[in-house]
């Protein structure tokens, strides 16, 4: 049976469909009017996002590469500081305390090198029971390869252990001879020598990478090689905020830390004085993008108090690097700060940029641009990377082409090179800072 639609119903029904396949075929339309109009610097950093890397690193080469003078310089430097720590008695004691592990247990050098890396190798393994159980059970026993994988993942720091037990800058070990070593020491001392060998590698990780315990701990510490020239800018252990309340602990916990930090500090100013880091997610639970208008009501006011205290104080500080997918809300978070009339004329404002990930040299350019445009100068660090394990497995689970970050350490090393000659061409707008934090 035909069933005839008048034309006037026709049309009706035809207008319904046009605006329901409107809806249906741009869920997101709401939410992408929502999103603020893109700077044409702004655009070049999203357009970078997962470049292809052979479209990439070609261009950073060239703007990496020094000419023979400046090449000549970088390697006579270079060979001094090397010369310098290769010839440099730990005063800190670390190397001491290896020899006297070495010494404990009648090891070479060489079975020492092997036994810090199998520690190391343990220490990667996050539950303390899991470790233990492994140790007694089976990494006494000899049978350490099948737990804790192939020779290349256990010994892949033996050059650096090497470095630290021999004071000599010598080339990575063996791998076959590393492994038979290591199964001597196994087969000569058990269980006791493997927990000491990670109980110490512990400790001097732990010294290595942190601090102090406390911010006063960190400051005292650091006492001996501010008097040498050197800066610090302190940040505190801790994970991103789940609730407001954990949100509110680190907020204090922040501002403990600039008042423990300016009175240390004592006048010395934002360059020669030390300065905080702090990190964006702790201070907010809900801290992404779909979350867009909360940050801006509710973290922005307790950054902004932060900075108010910081400057106060007259110390930098640094809002500190994220996951990829918050880059552009931390930009959207540092370019308000800029513009905030509470902070005029004070050029304590400080950001974070890793030099992983392919959007890097843009938002140089940005900062630089902000910077001009807001007349502050900005403390910007730049960093090789703290998350780049997550960000290619992050990619790899959205089945996504690309990733934001480069695969090869390599690319990163030179991605390093050519954002540090950006930030050094600009002195005026940009006081530039340098770490390796991962991925070095």
């Amino acid at each position: 049976m035909l069933n005839l639609v008048s034309p006037k119903h026709a049309e009706a029904f035809a207008e319904v469909l046009d605006e329901y396949s409107h809806r249906r075929y741009q869920p997101f339309l709401e939410f992408a009017e929502s999103i603020l109009p893109q700077t044409i610097l702004r655009a070049a950093i999203t357009s970078a996002y997962r470049r292809p890397e052979i479209e990439v690193v070609p261009m950073l080469l060239e703007q990496a590469r020094l000419g023979e003078e400046q090449s000549r310089k970088v390697l006579g430097l270079a060979t001094r500081l090397a010369e310098k720590l290769r010839n440099q008695k730990g005063s800190s004691g670390r190397a001491g305390l290896v020899q006297g592990l070495l010494q404990e247990f009648s090891l070479s050098s060489h079975e020492g090198v092997a036994l810090m890396c199998l520690a190391e190798a343990l220490l990667r393994i996050p539950d303390k029971g899991t470790r233990d159980a492994l140790i007694r059970d089976k990494i006494s026993a000899g049978n350490w390869s099948q737990h804790l994988g192939q020779s290349p993942s256990v010994f892949v720091n033996a050059a650096s252990w090497g470095l630290l037990i021999t004071g000599k800058l010598v080339s990575t070990h063996n791998e076959s001879g590393l492994s038979n070593s290591l199964n001597r020491i196994i087969a000569r001392g058990g269980e006791p020598v493997i927990r000491k060998g990670v109980d110490m590698a512990m400790r001097m990780m732990g010294e290595q990478f942190v601090t102090g315990e406390t911010i006063a701990e960190a400051l005292a510490n650091a006492t001996r090689l501010e008097a040498n020239g050197f800066r610090y800018s302190y940040d505190m252990l801790g994970e991103a905020a789940l609730t407001d309340a954990d949100a509110q602990k680190y907020l204090a916990s922040y501002e403990q830390a600039i008042h423990s930090i300016g009175k240390a500090s004592n006048g010395r100013g934002i360059y020669e004085g030390p300065g905080i880091s702090i990190k964006l997610s702790a201070l907010h639970p809900r801290y992404s993008r779909n979350q867009y208008e909360r940050v801006m009501e509710e973290l922005y006011p307790r950054l902004l108090s932060l900075a108010l205290l910081a400057k106060h104080y007259d110390i930098g500080i640094n809002i500190d690097a994220e996951e990829a997918d918050r880059l552009e809300i931390s930009l959207d978070l540092l370019e308000r700060l800029c513009f905030e009339p509470s902070l005029c004329g004070w050029n304590g404002i400080g950001f974070v940029i890793q030099a992983y990930q392919k959007r890097c040299p843009y938002v140089i350019d940005y900062v630089v641009d902000l910077a001009k445009r807001s007349r502050h100068r900005l403390m910007i660090r730049l960093v090789k990377g703290a998350y780049w394990d997550s960000e290619i497995k992050r990619a790899q689970l959205d089945g996504l082409e690309g990733y934001p970050v480069y695969t090869r350490k390599v690319y990163t090393d030179v991605s390093y090179l050519a954002c540090a000659r950006k930030l050094l061409a600009v002195p005026e707008a940009i006081y530039p800072q340098f770490a390796t934090p991962q991925r070095s």
